[in-house]
């Protein structure tokens, strides 16, 4: 799986000067992104994808395409579904809705510091976080996801500005330090306060961080009618895949394929639309696949045990961020999936199993990201190698 990759990047990379740019770059993007509807709207698309660092809006569109193909087959059973979407829960409409009220909120009241400063802020925040967060917890209904969707526009947004702005950008670190700081900061806040809101009942069942229907960016589908019987190469091909999904709460691979080929076909029309216009998306894409792959094999017996394992944090966290802060070199792909796949999840699962039972564990996953990009990338940089590109 690896190899495919390195070998689709190589000839993406080769190609891509020859490629037809039919859709406008990054910047243009940006510029024009609150100057009307259409722009704005095409904006958030790119805005669900950026997680995974790609910031396309057809990466964005082809995950929750395929996400909805997922749950269609899931409800129906059908074998082909792949790992249930959102852990089996059935509450994927509502994580998707929550989401993406929390994305329109946070742009709506942040959205002016992008166009302030003229660079791209981390409004995308709640989209991956408090929101979704919520709806796992406390179940569906609009009360829930309403209130998820305010929290996360409310406290992780300006949580995050902060740390990007004033922090990273000083100190010369990744931003993506700063956004899920204030993925983590916020969540905190948000489950405090959820447990003094009237209207939001007190979650049933038991929801500790070891019971895999309800930790979710860290669940395997056992027990399903979907789930693998076996966990072999082919299951570690399609667990390398969901982990592209877990940052939205998916876990599909489904809605994972969705996601990389509307990002690759982005790039195809314009090599310097996706990956914030660097042009890096083969690097990264190399980067993330082999943090994954190497994840799930030195973990593989985590996953059989338990049932679940939080793999897929170094794929959007150290990894893609030191391909971005070196540039496209094999040292930097290849360090940091490897570092990011030996640090990141056992420090994951750690932080998670210390939270309140009513605090959902993804808080725990993205401390863990905040903690490996602070002590490992600013350090690569004593190595033969490795220059912070510009």
């Amino acid at each position: 799986m690896v190899a495919i990759t390195a070998t689709l990047a190589i000839v993406l990379t080769g190609v891509s000067s020859a490629l037809p740019q039919l859709l406008p770059n990054y910047e243009s993007w940006l510029s024009e992104a609150y100057s009307s509807i259409p722009q704005f709207l095409r904006w958030l698309g790119g805005e669900t994808a950026e997680a995974q660092f790609f910031k396309t809006e057809l990466g964005g569109l082809g995950m929750l395409l395929g996400g909805w193909v997922a749950h269609r087959a899931w409800k129906r059973g059908r074998r082909w579904a792949g790992f249930p979407i959102s852990y089996g829960t059935g509450l994927w409409p509502w994580i998707v809705g929550s989401a993406l009220l929390g994305l329109l909120l946070s742009d709506l009241v942040w959205g002016w510091t992008s166009v302030v400063t003229g660079t791209a802020q981390p409004t995308f925040v709640p989209f991956v976080s408090v929101p979704p967060a919520i709806v796992l917890v406390y179940g569906a209904g609009w009360s829930v996801a309403v209130t998820g969707a305010v929290l996360g526009a409310a406290l992780t947004t300006p949580i995050a500005l902060l740390a990007v702005n004033f922090v990273c950008h000083p100190l010369g670190l990744p931003a993506v330090t700063g956004s899920v700081t204030g993925m983590w900061g916020g969540a905190l806040i948000a489950f405090l306060l959820a447990r003094r809101l009237p209207w939001m009942q007190p979650p049933g069942g038991d929801f500790s961080p070891d019971t895999p229907e309800t930790t979710g960016q860290q669940s395997a589908p056992a027990g399903t009618s979907t789930a693998p019987s076996q966990h072999g190469p082919g299951w570690v091909v399609r667990r390398v895949l969901a982990d592209f999904t877990e940052a939205p709460f998916h876990g599909n691979e489904i809605a994972a394929i969705g996601l990389i080929a509307g990002t690759v076909l982005s790039y195809v029309l314009n090599r310097l639309t996706p990956v914030y216009g660097s042009g890096l998306l083969p690097a990264v894409l190399t980067a993330q696949v082999l943090t994954a792959t190497l994840g799930v094999l030195l973990y593989h017996r985590r996953w059989v045990e338990a049932g679940s394992y939080p793999t897929f944090v170094p794929v959007v966290s150290v990894a893609p961020a030191t391909v971005l802060t070196y540039g496209p070199t094999v040292q930097a792909i290849v360090v940091g999936a490897v570092l990011g796949a030996i640090a990141g999840p056992p420090l994951a699962a750690q932080l998670s199993k210390r939270l309140p039972p009513d605090f959902h564990p993804f808080i725990g996953n993205v401390l863990s990201m905040t903690i490996c990009t602070l002590t490992i990338i600013p350090q690569l940089s004593i190595l033969p190698g490795f220059t912070a590109a510009t």
